[in-house]
Parts: C-alpha cells; sequence; structure tokens
C-alpha cells in the first residue's frame, strides 16, 4: 500500500475517532470506554512489536516520569476530556475545534523560545484563532462574551491544551529513545489511570456486558483509531520526514465533520463550516510555512499519535 494513501486512511481513522466516541459514550461509561480502547491499542502494539521481531522496548533510567506525564497528559487527560465533551457538542463540531492544535502548539514553541513565528506563521495562527473562534460561537463571537463558552466547548479545550502539554513532554522523552517505545509506555501508563479511574468509579464489571456494537466502536478506536493509525503515521514520517507527513493532519478535522454527517445525520451551520474552512485554512499556513525548518517539523511530530 503506497505510504500516501496509509497516511490518507490515518487521517480519516482519526477523523471517524469523533463520530465512534460520541457512538460508544452513549452506552459505555466514560472511563471503561477509554480504558478499553487503550487496552486493545497496547496489545495491537505489542502484536506489531512481536511481528516486527524488535521484542519489547526498552525504556533508559529517567524516562519513568516522563512517561508517567505522557500517559496522564495525552492519554488519561485527553480521553477524559475528549469522550466527556462528546456528551455534549455534536462530533463535527468537536473535531473543527480541536484543528486549532497545531497552531496552539506552534504559538506556545515559539514562546518557549523552540522556534520561530515569523510573519506567514504569525498570520496562520491568527487566521486559526479566528476560525476557531468562529466555530466555538456558531458564528456570532459576541455570544462568548455575553455567555460564555459552553460545557461541551470547554471540554474540548481541553483536548487542545492537554495535547499540547503532550506533545512537549514527547520532544523532550523522544531525544533518549524511540517514539514507539515511548508509544508503548505511555499507552501502558494509561491504561493503568483510567483502569483505576473506571474501578474507582464502578465502571467495570467482568465479563462487561456491552453490546456487539459498543464492542465494535471499542475495537475500531484502539484498533484503527489508536494502533494502526500511530503505525501508519510513523511510516510515513520515516518514509516522507516530519514536516511532509505532518500536513496530511490537516484531513482530521475534514474527516471528522464528514464521517459525522455521514453516520450521526449531524447538520452543522454554515456559520460553523465556514469557521472550521478558516481555521484549516489558518492551520495549512502555519504547518506549511514551518516545513521548511527543523523545530517546526518537530512540533507538529508529537512521540505519539493517539488521535489528533
Amino acid at each position: 500500500m503506497s505510504v500516501y494513501l496509509k497516511l490518507v486512511l490515518a487521517a480519516v481513522f482519526w477523523g471517524a475517532t469523533w463520530t465512534v466516541g460520541r457512538m460508544v459514550v452513549q452506552e459505555v461509561p466514560l472511563f471503561a470506554a477509554a480504558f478499553y480502547r487503550f487496552v486493545i491499542a497496547l496489545v495491537c502494539l505489542l502484536a506489531w512489536l512481536a511481528h516486527a521481531g524488535g521484542g519489547l522496548p526498552r525504556w533508559q533510567r529517567g524516562t519513568g516520569w516522563k512517561l508517567v506525564g505522557l500517559g496522564f497528559t495525552g492519554i488519561f487527560l485527553y480521553n477524559t476530556f475528549f469522550l466527556h465533551g462528546l456528551q455534549h457538542i455534536d462530533a463535527g463540531r468537536a473535531a473543527l475545534v480541536v484543528a486549532l492544535n497545531p497552531a496552539v502548539i506552534a504559538l506556545v514553541s515559539a514562546a518557549l523560545g523552540q522556534g520561530r513565528l515569523g510573519l506567514v506563521r504569525g498570520l496562520g495562527i491568527v487566521v486559526a484563532l479566528v476560525g476557531s473562534v468562529w466555530v466555538l460561537s456558531r458564528g456570532e463571537p459576541m455570544t462568548l462574551v455575553q455567555d460564555g463558552v459552553g460545557l461541551g466547548e470547554t471540554l474540548i479545550l481541553g483536548c487542545v491544551a492537554s495535547w499540547t502539554f503532550y506533545t512537549f513532554m514527547g520532544r523532550s522523552l523522544t531525544s533518549t529513545i524511540s517514539p514507539l517505545a515511548a508509544n508503548v509506555g505511555a499507552c501502558l501508563v494509561g491504561c493503568l489511570l483510567l483502569g483505576s479511574a473506571a474501578g474507582v468509579q464502578g465502571q467495570l464489571a467482568w465479563p462487561p456486558a456491552y453490546s456487539w456494537q459498543a464492542w465494535a466502536c471499542l475495537g475500531f478506536l484502539g484498533l484503527f483509531g489508536t494502533a494502526l493509525s500511530y503505525i501508519w503515521y510513523t511510516e510515513g514520517v520515516k518514509a516522507l520526514g516530519a514536516a511532509k507527513a505532518a500536513v496530511f493532519i490537516n484531513l482530521v478535522p475534514l474527516s471528522g465533520v464528514l464521517v459525522a454527517a455521514a453516520v450521526l445525520h449531524e447538520r452543522l451551520p454554515v456559520a460553523v463550516w465556514i469557521g472550521g474552512l478558516v481555521t484549516l485554512a489558518g492551520v495549512l499556513i502555519t504547518t506549511l510555512a514551518g516545513a521548511a525548518k527543523p523545530a517546526a517539523s518537530a512540533v507538529a511530530t508529537p512521540a505519539i499519535v493517539s488521535p489528533p
């Protein structure tokens, strides 16, 4: 299979996680859903390691707390915000809000002195922020001043915040261990945290009595939306470079909206579509403007790729 096709399919799978996630939380309790998702993902990644003949990853001394940080921010917090938010907001709209991720990461990177913005990248970030405000307000920005941001939107913005923290932790960690080792370690930590939360909430039962549709959704999230997408994206980075592969992430929110419309019959207002397209344009400008700069390329490629 072509590496370009793999990158496109990875973006489609990530976009579909918003729809599938919204479906699964209708039946499966939040923490239990996230726990089973990453158990499935972890099993798939370990099977991939066994097939590739690489054996279990080796983590160097001193990386333990960094792996805990990755698992906490990128898996536990992100999925808590992700699944809880989908109980309050349409999947397609949520995907458009999270499209802001690369622009926010580029902005924070510049603020920390880890990359230069430049005029074009700065313009891209401004455009992405304007588009995101338009999506959040459904085309009426003054409502954010009068009524504030709703609970669902706030939770999805939590996804952006947790992913930003996770990205910079991942960049630091992968200077000493491979992205795959970081991914497996973070999945393991995330499973422990999510399983503990599910147990405390009384959400785990044996055997879990969910419908086959719920298990199909969990299987999709774990296999296609996490493990397989990570493998294919990693192959794309290796073959094309981080900057070129990262451009395909811009397809994620678009596929999220289209899958939500096809499966859940969501119909977003025209104003939300306009805001989403403006956000995507800003993110694309930011990504392409930074493609020639190594620091910017690294920003777009975190150590773990569980759905953007």
